[in-house]
């Protein structure tokens, strides 16, 4: 499944929804991606690929860099711009990136390089990159250490692309890059049920699901939510964020 494809069948009717529920990355992610030898005298230039609504790019934004989101859907390139009209946004795709050789820093995918074709989308990022750039994937994964994680996996019934690769042994990114180094971090979202129910909304296989299946699947995310829910009604959802750096040859 191409990643232009999947992204804009599941997601970009939804992307309001998408931007007030999905979760955002840690700060100290994004510092320990970043090259530590960032020139100090200009702007630090990151293309953030299949940002969706900018939950990466909200973390990537600070003095010092100059960001541009792209994807493939306009209807979440016009949620993110809502937030942050002063970035510059571009529709495209990994595999077919509208910059010149040599444009950026970094490149970062945030919960998307699992719909890029590896070879392809490698290739392009490698392209546009500047000599010793990095690129940096990122994925929040829910905790299903946590025994009510796993109840609602259960209740799902479905793993998603980004688990499986991960399952599988890591994202697959070929030449001309060179694994650099992967980091974990943990971390935890406080949210109240209603938004538990909305977050697995907005997972492209409830989506897709049959209106009854869909209703099924969400009665139940919102029963476990008000059966485990804290004194003051709200959940603390764990997450493992994982992020690979790998750097051009």
């Amino acid at each position: 499944m191409s990643f232009t494809a999947a992204r804009s069948r599941n997601f970009g009717s939804i992307a309001e929804l998408y931007e007030r529920v999905r979760p955002g990355y840690p700060a100290e992610a994004v510092a320990w991606f970043l090259p530590a030898d960032a020139p100090a005298s200009q702007e630090l230039r990151i293309a953030d690929v299949g940002t969706g609504t900018g939950k990466l790019t909200d973390a990537l934004l600070a003095r010092g860099r100059e960001i541009t989101a792209v994807d493939p859907d306009p209807g979440m390139l016009a949620v993110l711009s809502a937030k942050h009209p002063g970035v510059t946004t571009v529709t495209g795709t990994a595999e077919q990136l509208p910059f010149g050789d040599a444009t950026f820093d970094a490149v970062t995918f945030g919960q998307s390089w699992h719909w890029v074709d590896p070879p392809r989308g490698s290739a392009e990022v490698a392209r546009i990159l500047r000599p010793g750039g990095h690129l940096g994937l990122f994925w929040n994964i829910r905790d299903a250490r946590e025994p009510w994680v796993a109840e609602l996996a259960d209740i799902l019934g479905h793993q998603s692309a980004d688990e499986l690769m991960l399952e599988a042994g890591g994202p697959v990114v070929t030449e001309p890059f060179a694994f650099d180094a992967m980091q974990e971090f943990g971390w935890t979202s406080t949210i109240d049920v209603a938004t538990l129910v909305d977050l697995a909304a907005t997972h492209g296989f409830v989506i897709t699901a049959s209106e009854v299946d869909r209703r099924e699947m969400l009665d139940a995310v919102g029963a476990l939510g008000e059966r485990v829910a804290e004194a003051d009604g709200m959940l603390r959802l764990p997450y493992r964020l994982y992020v690979y750096r790998f750097r051009t040859g």
